[in-house]
């Protein structure tokens, strides 16, 4: 977490407004598309050579532009510079590094064995890049979620236009302006634009689509997409659960759900999104969360800011009929676009705060009587982008990670699974589908080639028409 002199403090008058960047115009559209494509076809991105100069380059964009990149993400979300590096500036560079020092070994051929009926010869498959991919991004972490993705097309050599997300615009005109001075400008275009640039640029039958943001937004690039068979990686969101079993450490519990809760205002798609807790530890693990919230925020005032009026509207509309008892919080002030970090002990399972995505500084706490009471309320709803459990038990560890499908799951921790390369990261049912970073994200780039070679000698007779009885008997045993 920040320090308090590094956080910026809320103002009683509304932030400025921010004016997004230009449209980008049909023609702006085609001749960029038109650019990348011819660009592939030169094969320049296929070598791995380029491949790790652009990687390199965005490593050094990412430190060389650090100040101007908090500086936007500061005006588009109002957050401090420790978190903007931590959030969107030191997530990104990791990822370009960890690809870039592994890239040689993704690309290599694959050998395979072969059948008794194949042989003689050989088969191998080999990875090649897809062509023209679409990036569109999110505002939540825009710079994080629009080139973590970006980082998976390079790998994979792929030529990429990017769509940042109009509601965050100060950062979307930065990368506007940083990725063609940092990356080959004839292999990388960024188109700025709201919901109709995107829909016109689907309407280019680009070789993937890489969407980052809501469910229902996602249903429509989809079907977009699906007029061209373009092939789609969606990463959604969904309520993403937090178990507290009676044998947890509730310290440590209280400490990192208030902890991740709280970055972003809670503005994070595996953010916790509710808690169910047993109820002999309920009420000392409430009072914890809300003594760690007290304790990150001292000598803050006010709430946290969200991206816009929309947002806020909506998450001051939970609170105006919470539908539970507020523990901490539950106020907002429009004038600052800001909403208090706001425990709801118990609310109505059927209410908008436990049917709809919070994405915001509002923690519902349910209470449970088992392990076995939370599991069927998780299942019983849409699969999350992720589920999380805090226990000392590790048949309750094993039982999380068999009985809840969800996109991913960390044990005594929360989120931390996104920031681990090695790991896929993605959603399943309503929380996305598909999944990237680290070789996840070179091969959801990538087509996966399948070669089988053979010899044209020995040819033998009687694999061909017409057959006798002794060739079909042989046949049937080889096949």
């Amino acid at each position: 977490m920040s320090t308090v002199a590094d956080r910026p403090q809320p103002s009683t008058q509304a932030p400025p407004a921010t004016s997004h960047g230009a449209e980008a115009t049909e023609e702006q559209v085609l001749a960029a598309v038109a650019k990348l494509r011819a660009t592939f076809a030169g094969r320049r991105t296929r070598q791995l050579q380029w491949r790790l100069d652009q990687l390199a380059a965005m490593e050094k964009m990412l430190d060389e532009s650090e100040p101007q990149i908090a500086e936007a993400l500061a005006t588009d979300l109002g957050r401090p510079a420790h978190d903007a590096w931590l959030g969107d500036i030191a997530s990104t560079r990791a990822e370009a590094t960890f690809a870039r020092k592994h890239l040689r070994r993704w690309m290599r051929r694959r050998r395979t064995g072969l059948p008794l009926a194949m042989r003689p010869g050989k088969a191998f498959y080999q990875y090649e890049p897809l062509g023209v991919a679409l990036v569109i991004g999110a505002w939540n972490y825009p710079v994080y979620l629009t080139l973590g993705p970006v980082i998976g097309a390079i790998a994979a050599g792929n030529c990429v236009v990017l769509k940042p997300s109009e509601h965050a615009p100060a950062t979307s005109a930065l990368l506007a302006r940083l990725i063609p001075q940092y990356l080959d400008p004839d292999a990388f275009a960024v188109l700025e634009g709201e919901a109709a640039t995107t829909q016109l640029l689907l309407a280019q039958g680009l070789d993937h689509a890489f969407f980052t943001g809501g469910t229902e937004i996602g249903k429509r690039v989809m079907e977009s997409a699906a007029r061209h068979l373009t092939p789609v990686t969606l990463e959604l969101g969904g309520k993403s659960p937090v178990i507290v079993t009676r044998d947890a450490d509730l310290e440590v519990a209280a400490r990192r759900i208030a902890w991740t809760k709280l970055l972003n205002s809670g503005q994070t798609c595996i953010a916790p999104d509710y808690v169910l807790v047993e109820e002999p530890v309920r009420d000392e693990l409430v009072d914890l969360i809300t003594a760690t919230v007290h304790k990150f925020r001292v000598g803050e005032h006010g709430g946290l800011r969200v991206v816009n009026e929309r947002q806020f509207d909506r998450l001051a509309g939970l609170l105006a009929e919470p539908s539970g008892t507020v523990a901490l919080g539950g106020r907002s002030d429009r004038a600052t676009l800001t909403v208090d970090p706001t425990l709801l002990i118990d609310p109505d399972p059927a209410s908008p705060v436990m049917t709809d995505e919070i994405f915001g500084p509002i923690l519902p706490v349910i209470t449970v009587g088992s392990l076995t009471e939370a599991i069927t309320f998780i299942n019983a709803r849409p699969k999350p982008l992720a589920a999380y459990l805090f226990t000392s038990s590790t048949e309750s560890k094993e039982r999380l990670v068999d009985e809840v499908s969800s996109g991913g799951a960390v044990i005594n921790h929360l989120s931390m699974h996104c920031l681990v390369p090695q790991l896929p990261f993605g959603g399943v049912g309503n929380s996305g589908m598909g999944a990237y970073h680290g070789e996840w994200g070179f091969q959801t780039f990538s087509h996966r080639k399948a070669v089988l070679s053979k010899p044209a000698r020995p040819d033998l007779r009687l694999m061909y028409p017409p057959y006798t009885e002794r060739a079909k008997k042989i046949i049937r045993k080889l096949f």
